[in-house]
């Protein structure tokens, strides 16, 4: 099969390393691609967003499988436009990516369905939005509806931040378009985890509870970013946890889905806080996560185009023993103003590590000299027998390399080393 993988960031190169790796796929592309996957892929120059040129491109080259990677293709019906013209494609349709796209959309859906998740409301006038506020009162979360990039969920402890976000949104207009609706919704307090399902309209593959690290510095301080790092298993979710978010979240999040004539097909990547009162839904996305689908590449021993296809594999076909870690590696002054164009060096060395592959985020070539080309420069995904070993192995494999300001968090999976 000739498969074509869109998108440009270390989850997209980790999707096109394990789809190049299956004795099914003869021939892959990727579009726009990156540096870091010229061994295993075509890279053709066009953006992830020019769904018709892409369509185009599918059909005068035959392609035989398109495999979306970012949120915005899908948002914007990529998947309706391929299905249109006859071409294979994975991922839901402009009506179930509205389940990311939209957080008013997806509140309403959880609401009117039973699934579990925090109180809300959304507003379009911003002296409304602000009078429930102040009512209100902190600590709640403010959310741009539309697609924000993942930076559009502002965690507001005290009423100060509470009400500058909310300007930033409905005022200042910082995410654009995407804070005409805004919701505000209680702060729910617990283990913050994600869930992947692949699935294939009623049938799906679970994969592992995931675990992020969103702010930019250790002890989970500064900013939040698009991501950190993450690792998985998760050694502290427990059976009863797992059967609850499985029955009361992904499969009802499907029924609900069907019930608005929406069959899904693709990735639901679901944020959750394991609360004293059980799973509740932060957000749903559309698509793999970014830094998880690092972690999920290296650790899965499947083939990878089978389970997109939507073929049914125990979990000892589907994994193989152990823990997987994905670290990024970002510019200075990430998530604010970093400098692009700087010189990196020793991932070379960093693959020649057991168990080690190093993933490009934000990387460009400039004259023959990988540079960085974005906050999130490179995401180093390590697999061991113990999480302790996966760990250990991801930051041996990040000394080796180096450019100018790069920093990492040095304690991913420190709530589950220490025993929470």
């Amino acid at each position: 099969m000739r498969v074509l993988v869109i998108g440009s960031g270390a989850r997209e190169h980790a999707l096109v390393w394990k789809l190049a790796q299956s004795p099914r796929v003869a021939r892959v592309y990727a579009a726009p691609g990156n540096p870091g996957m010229m061994p295993h892929a075509e890279c053709i120059p066009i953006s992830a967003e020019d769904v018709v040129a892409l369509a185009n491109f599918v059909e005068r080259n035959r392609i035989d499988y398109t495999v979306v990677g970012p949120e915005a293709p899908l948002i914007d019906g990529i998947v309706d436009i391929f299905e249109q013209r006859g071409l294979r494609v994975f991922g839901p349709d402009k009506a179930g990516a509205a389940i990311e796209g939209s957080k008013a959309f997806a509140k309403e859906l959880m609401s009117e369905a039973g699934i579990p998740t925090a109180q809300h409301r959304s507003f379009t006038d911003y002296e409304q939005a602000k009078a429930y506020l102040e009512a209100h009162g902190a600590p709640v979360v403010v959310k741009a509806d539309g697609n924000a990039a993942g930076k559009g969920a502002i965690v507001a402890l005290d009423m100060q931040t509470a009400q500058e976000a909310l300007a930033d949104m409905m005022v200042r207009r910082v995410f654009g378009a995407a804070g005409d609706i805004v919701v505000i919704e209680d702060y729910l307090q617990g283990d913050e985890v994600s869930i992947t399902a692949i699935c294939n309209g009623e049938d799906y593959v679970l994969l592992k509870f995931s675990q992020d690290h969103k702010r930019a510095f250790d002890n989970d301080e500064g900013l939040n970013t698009g991501g950190m790092g993450v690792y998985l298993p998760l050694p502290f979710v427990s059976e009863e946890q797992a059967q609850q978010v499985e029955e009361r979240i992904v499969k009802a999040t499907l029924r609900a889905l069907k019930q608005r004539n929406i069959t899904y097909k693709g990735v639901l990547y679901s944020n959750m806080m394991l609360t004293e009162n059980g799973p509740m839904v932060l957000e749903h996305n559309a698509r793999f996560g970014d830094p998880e689908t690092q972690a999920f590449m290296i650790l899965m021993k499947a083939d990878l185009l089978d389970v997109l296809e939507g073929k049914q594999v125990t979990p000892e076909e589907l994994w193989h023993p152990g823990f997987a870690v994905s670290l990024t590696l970002a510019s200075g002054g990430y998530p604010g103003k970093y400098q692009n164009g700087l010189p990196i060096s020793g991932i070379e060395e960093a693959n020649q590590l057991d168990g080690v592959q190093v993933f490009h985020a934000g990387t460009k070539l400039d004259g023959g000299q990988l540079v960085t080309a974005g906050g999130r420069v490179l995401s180093v995904a390590a697999r061991g027998e113990t999480l302790e070993e996966a760990v250990t192995k991801a930051y041996e494999a990040a000394k080796l390399i180096s450019f100018e300001g790069m920093h990492y968090r040095r304690d991913i999976a420190h709530r589950a080393l220490r025993g929470r």
